[in-house]
């Protein structure tokens, strides 16, 4: 009587499930391997982003306006960057501001830029070019001469003025009104401009935030 030896077909059919089995856990590794791999690059490009947002800013050292006798025309916002900051490029730059009644966002033009004060700082820019939506930039200190006309980046030690004319925007300022905003850079911290008005105006330049 023959007998059948099975033990050879059961040795093939453990032999290809541990060869399945081997496969399953190369194509489990790879892909691990690849969603780590995924996360680090975005935990090092958002670490990467959070240390330049907290890093990197603007701040308004003082604000100063020019006094028609009855409202505030124009307002002088001085600005340069926080202590390590990034380059900051003005042209993505903008500037919120309200006073009572009605709020303002204004972005830089490039037909109001100044490398000079010349011959007063509210007469360098020709206001009337202003709208309620643009800004100018009257240069102050420039070590590098990183900032101009078509590329308005300001950097370590720069010191720029944000000129607004206010009549454009809020058909001037009057007094004993409080006046609120930010000059927002593309990334980074904004400067921020909170003042309120005097009583009456006396003087024509007056300074309103230091």
């Amino acid at each position: 009587m023959l007998s059948t030896d099975t033990n050879a077909s059961i040795g093939i059919g453990a032999l290809i499930i541990f060869i399945a089995m081997i496969l399953v856990a190369g194509v489990t590794a790879s892909v691990m391997l690849q969603v780590m791999n995924s996360m680090q690059q975005q935990a090092l490009s958002t670490g990467q982003d959070t240390i330049r947002e907290v890093s990197s800013g603007l701040k308004v050292t003082h604000v100063s306006g020019y006094s028609d006798g009855s409202t505030i025309t124009q307002l002088g916002i001085f600005v340069s960057t926080i202590a390590g900051s990034s380059d900051i490029d003005l042209d993505h730059t903008q500037i919120s501001i309200s006073e009572t009644t009605k709020q303002v966002i204004l972005d830089y033009s490039d037909s109001l830029f100044s490398g000079s004060v010349s011959p007063s700082l509210f007469s360098t820019l020709n206001s009337s070019n202003m709208s309620s939506s643009t800004f100018g930039v009257v240069v102050i200190r420039d070590i590098d001469s990183s900032c101009t006309l078509s590329s308005p980046i300001i950097n370590s030690d720069d010191l720029v003025v944000l000129i607004v004319n206010t009549t454009q925007c809020f058909s001037g300022i009057g007094t004993r009104t409080d006046v609120l905003g930010g000059v927002i850079p593309e990334f980074g911290m904004r400067g921020i401009i909170s003042f309120t008005t005097p009583s009456a105006y006396i003087d024509t330049i007056i300074e309103l935030q230091y």
